[in-house]
């Protein structure tokens, strides 16, 4: 709930920021930021044997689960704030995460943890082989209890 308020402050500050020469960037909140930064490391470190194209195989409420849940809804945060923001503050932020590569890692991280597969295994209907429900094509609920 709060992500959405944030870009609010730096909109105030964005009047001081000018014409200048060198292409600006601006930093998504410090904390948050922080906290990705080690989880980028710490995700690195799990998924540097593991190819792009290949996916790694996380075991459910493991310790590399964990961190992988974390480092993703810290994105989710990260998307909910540049959501909030102004389109102004969209290009110096985006321009943060280019030249700190968080983007970059994020998809390569994605493209390591998605599953060849990803076939939803909810509920199913008795009809096999029939509108074959997947992770895209169904909503995912995520409530904590």
């Amino acid at each position: 709930r709060l992500m959405p308020e944030l870009p609010k402050f730096d909109d105030e500050d964005l009047k001081s920021y000018g014409d200048e020469e060198e292409e600006l960037a601006l930093s998504p909140p410090a904390a948050l930021m922080s906290i990705l930064a080690t989880q980028e490391l710490l995700l690195e470190n799990i998924l540097e044997c593991i190819p792009v194209g290949e996916f790694a195989v996380i075991q459910p409420l493991s310790d590399e689960f964990c961190l992988v849940l974390g480092y993703l809804l810290t994105w989710k945060l990260i998307l909910a704030f540049f959501k909030a923001a102004s389109s102004q503050l969209r290009v110096l932020y985006s321009q943060y995460l280019r030249r700190s590569k968080s983007l970059n890692k994020l998809l390569y991280h994605l493209f390591r943890l998605m599953p060849e597969n990803p076939v939803f295994s909810g509920p199913t209907s008795e009809v096999p082989n029939k509108d074959t429900k997947t992770f895209f094509t169904e909503e995912l609920h995520l409530d904590v209890k």
